[in-house]
């Protein structure tokens, strides 16, 4: 807080030099040779070195000379940096002022006085007290004054600071004011006062800075602010105000050049609240409840260089919004529930530097609509994929979207190495089980058919991995440049399927084998067995219904859109509001619909068999026969229950994706690359490698071909084929 009268002098001397030298530091130069960087890619200050946008403000020193990370915070830093600078300044002017003996003969004793100042500083008073008339400080803040009376300070003709902040001041009569001619800043923060009267700051010709926030005003009276002729700082954040004057606010503050009007509760800014406002250099008014702003509001601001409008409930900009605000150079449109933003909404703000547009669905966004904000350095958006349609900016915001970087498509390097890992886990491992399988004849070939099928879906997954991985390696370093050129190509598009069809086969696959072992157990009398061709046949609607999920939205584009393309990974996991509503639906009906149904069949059938198991077992004729089927039946369970590990994480993060819970995108990423895989890499080891049936064939196996070979050394013996008379392996 500013405490000298010379700090404030300061100010407001150097407050439009700073503001010129900040952005003009912040202006891309060209390089030393003449020409300008590559687009995407920014200079090493005056080096004729250029780097592209992933390696500016990123915390490293990549330039010679450091020049990357120089600047990089936006134009709202520089408020802070000279707030410090005052702050500092004002600290060690008041550590001299301290050293100086009072010169006042009037003050109470529970107060402090040096020079011309005193502090009364939470002493518990419940009135002004009287203090000498040459003062020119007083300090009354966090007491107990709750009215201040007419005339209350008219003797002193000398004071520059009168501090009210965090007392329970509700009233202010007319004329309390009276006689502070001098007054520079006056503080009333944090109080009860509820109205101001007409005509209450009239002999305040030289004040400076009104503080007025955090009390419930709710209305500004014509001639509130009669006055007030030099007047440069207002600031009533978080009062009670509905609405602002029909007449023009600064009509009474000429000079007006800050106006702060954060949280309070305005509905709708008229075209005539701000026509004489050629002075205002910042215009706050965020988290207000602003639905509609009439055209031609900020027309005549001519002189604004910061404008926030975060916050509120804008559900559209007029395309001339921003027409007239040449000088502006921070914008701050955040968290509004736009629908849209139009492709030339920014084209008249030519001086642009910083662009906030956070929690911002943009489905109509365009390089187009940053085009000509040739002097933007910082922009903020919701979705880091949105970055890659302003490649000419040096700062960019946010870095990742949890999934992706601006330099690697996997973002995290455990996603970028594992994801190597698990597809040559998942397609080795349902390889080798194909393999193993092909040359091991089982007495149960229809069962060994369903396994084999079940292979083949997870090595999908294992291929889709791969491809991942692929083109992470393909992207390495530059991948936001071609971020939406991916996305939005076919070979995401086939990608994503075969990540689809693999999910999709599998589950319906375990559900048909659980089915198929749920009557075998259950009614182990029936003599119910599939022939060759009902196995053939039901695995072929399986892979053709699997098929179908998988290309119904390539044949609508109009109602899926781009269904694979939403993220990196090219995996239709996560729902928002800008997802088409025929995609939605289908993506619920195949996660929390189909999946689910199948889960709950799964379970339900394993539930049945385990009782069956426990009422029967004692009934049952051919025991050996049944065991073997209660074995099976245990195996199968634990390979329904890590898909249900997988399955289940899945359910939860569509659900909260439809419920619009934000979610990050780093779950996203470990879920595909770890969760949704990770049965498929299992499924192998589960069902064939672990098994003691299938160890012990393997070994018997062996052992036959050695003691062949050994029998009849140097001739060449086909290998024959190991009959195991067993449904599993």
């Amino acid at each position: 807080m500013v405490t000298r009268a010379s700090g404030m002098k300061l100010f407001l001397i150097i407050l439009p030099s700073l503001f010129q030298a900040v952005t003009n530091s912040l202006r891309i130069h060209p390089r030393l040779d003449g020409h300008t960087c590559p687009l995407g890619q920014f200079p090493c200050g005056n080096l004729s070195v250029c780097l592209p946008q992933l390696l500016h403000c990123n915390g490293v020193k990549d330039c010679d000379n450091g020049a990357d990370e120089e600047n990089c915070v936006d134009n709202s830093g520089w408020l802070q940096i000279l707030g410090g600078m005052l702050s500092t300044k004002s600290s060690k002017a008041r550590k001299e002022e301290e050293t100086t003996d009072c010169m006042l003969d009037l003050f109470p004793e529970q107060c402090q006085c040096w020079a011309k100042n005193i502090d009364c500083t939470g002493q518990g008073l419940h009135t002004v007290p009287l203090v000498s008339s040459n003062v020119t400080k007083l300090d009354l803040k966090n007491n107990k004054i709750y009215l201040l009376v007419d005339n209350q300070f008219v003797a002193y003709k000398n004071l520059e600071k009168l501090l009210l902040q965090h007392n329970k001041i509700q009233s202010i009569s007319t004329h309390a004011f009276a006689g502070l001619s001098g007054l520079k800043m006056l503080f009333l923060s944090h109080n009860k006062i509820t109205q101001l009267r007409p005509r209450v700051f009239r002999d305040l010709h030289h004040l400076e800075w009104l503080m007025l926030d955090n009390n419930h005003i709710a209305k500004i009276v014509p001639a509130a602010f009669v006055g007030l002729k030099s007047l440069y700082f207002l600031y009533m954040l978080n009062n009670s105000l509905t609405k602002l004057p029909n007449a023009s606010i600064c009509a009474e503050t000429p000079k007006l050049s800050w106006l702060e009007l954060e949280g309070n509760k305005i509905h709708a800014l008229r075209s005539s609240v701000f026509q004489e406002c050629g002075t205002f250099t910042v215009l706050i008014l965020r988290r207000n409840k602003i639905r509609w702003i009439q055209e031609g509001t900020f027309s005549k601001l001519n002189g604004l260089v910061e404008l926030d409008l975060s916050s509120n409930r804008l559900e559209e900009l007029l395309p001339s919004l921003f027409t007239g605000l040449h000088d502006l150079q921070q914008l701050n449109i955040s968290y509004n529930p736009l629908k849209q933003i139009f492709a030339d909404q920014f084209d008249s703000l030519p001086h642009l530097r910083s662009l906030s547009i956070e929690g911002l669905e943009i489905p109509n966004i365009q390089n187009r609509m940053f085009q000509k904000l040739t002097n933007l350095s910082h922009i903020y958006f919701k979705k880091f994929q949105y970055c890659s349609f302003s490649p000419h900016v040096r700062s960019c915001k946010p870095n990742t979207d949890g999934i992706s970087s601006f330099e690697n498509l996997l973002a995290n390097i455990i996603l970028r190495v594992f994801v190597w890992v698990i597809a040559c886990i998942t397609c080795f491992g349902n390889l080798f089980v194909i393999c193993m399988r092909s040359f091991i004849i089982t007495e149960n070939s229809q069962h060994t058919m369903a396994i084999k099928s079940l292979c083949c879906a997870d090595c999908l997954m294992g291929i889709y991995l791969f491809f991942i991985g692929a083109f992470d390696l393909k992207y390495s370093g530059e991948y936001n440049k071609h971020a939406q050129v991916w996305m939005a190509s076919i070979q995401c598009q086939l990608v994503g399927s075969l990540a689809m069809l693999s999910s999709e086969v599998s589950v319906l696959l375990l559900t048909y084998m659980t089915l198929e072992k749920y009557f075998c157990i259950v009614f182990p009398f029936s003599h119910y067995k599939t022939g060759r061709k009902q196995t053939i046949s039901m695995l072929v609607i399986i892979w053709l219904l699997g098929l179908s999920l998988t290309l119904v939205p390539f044949w609508c584009k109009e109602s899926f859109g781009n269904y694979y393309g939403r993220n990196g990974v090219c995996f239709p996991l996560q729902s928002d509001v800008t997802e088409k509503p025929g995609a939605r639906g289908y993506s619920t009906g195949i996660y929390l619909g189909l999946n689910l149904v199948a889960f709950i069949i799964i379970v339900f059938a394993y539930t049945s068999m385990f009782y069956s198991v426990h009422t029967t077992a004692a009934k049952a004729v051919e025991r050996s026969v049944f065991s073997m089927e209660v074995a099976i039946a245990k195996r199968f369970f634990f390979i329904v229950f890590t898909d249900a590990l997988c399955w289940i994480p899945i359910f939860l993060l569509k659900l909260f994706s439809l419920l619009q819970v934000e979610i990050p995108g780093t779950i996203t990423s470990w879920v595909v690359i770890f969760i949704l895989p990770i049965n498929s890499a299992l499924n192998p080891i589960l069902y064939t490698i672990t098994t003691t049936s299938f160890q012990e064939k393997v070994k018997l196996c062996l052992q036959t071909k050695q003691q062949s070979l050994q029998e009849a050394p140097g001739s060449q013996k086909s290998f024959t084929l190991v009959s195991i008379h067993t449904s599993t392996a």
